[in-house]
């Protein structure tokens, strides 16, 4: 099937979607930062991102921004379960820096699936 990366500093975020997403028999590559997510996709490119919007070292909104510009095809989903500076929702700037899907933490797992399953297809 795909290569997915999920990029989550809450390692049972990333649990969570690796145990789902390898049933369904992705291969799935994790980082537990934005750094570390950017490395690793230049090591091991993937069909698709997950990645988490607030995280320390290198935050999602600069990870999707450095994976857009350079592999501009890439395929991104941002999560966030909100925002450092107050109750901003920073998912709508996650899609204008160019996630193609985004979801609030908590997620429902069927929908973050489904959309999964959507930007695959094509």
């Amino acid at each position: 099937m795909a290569r997915i990366l999920v990029i989550d500093d809450e390692e049972n975020v990333r649990d969570l979607l690796r145990d789902v997403l390898e049933e369904r028999g992705h291969e799935v590559l994790e980082a537990s930062d934005g750094d570390l997510g950017s490395a690793l996709y230049r090591e091991r490119p993937a069909d698709l991102v997950i990645t988490d919007i607030i995280m320390p070292n290198k935050e999602g909104l600069e990870t999707i921004l450095d994976l857009r510009r350079d592999y501009p095809e890439v395929k991104i989903i941002a999560i966030s379960g909100g925002s450092r500076v107050g109750r901003h929702d920073v998912l709508p700037l996650a899609r204008t820096l160019g996630a193609l899907r985004t979801f609030s933490k908590p997620f429902n797992l069927r929908e973050l699936i489904d959309a999964v399953d959507e930007l695959l297809s094509y």
